[in-house]
């Protein structure tokens, strides 16, 4: 009985691989056992980096909302304490957006929670 290898579907995994690891630098492109370590290694960093981005975003709306807040005299904390308190339901990002874009909106959120 012939010897059955799956060559077709090989190809096609090594292919896969070395397709993500067009544009890296030196053998990591075209040499498969590097390419394929580097092609895991760089899935692990996307992955972190979708958690890392989410947090960064995060602290970029804080810095926003208190800057916003401090203009009309109360800090990050005091603002987002009272909001829960209130139960105003606006999320950070929104909070942020209306600092930035929208600061009169924003001065009338302050002042209704005041």
């Amino acid at each position: 009985m012939p010897r059955s290898v799956n060559s077709v579907a090989s190809r096609a995994r090594r292919k896969k691989v070395l397709k993500h690891a067009k544009g890296y630098f030196g053998k990591k492109k075209n040499v498969w056992t590097v390419a394929k370590n580097q092609v895991e290694k760089s899935l692990g960093y996307s992955y972190t980096g979708r958690k890392i981005k989410k947090r960064d975003y995060r602290s970029l709306w804080v810095t926003r909302i208190n800057a916003g807040a401090r203009e009309c005299g109360l800090s990050y904390s005091q603002l987002m304490g009272k909001l829960l308190a209130k139960n105003v339901d606006l999320n950070r990002k929104v909070l942020a957006d209306l600092a930035m874009n929208h600061p009169v909106a924003f001065k009338a959120v302050v002042e209704s929670v005041k």
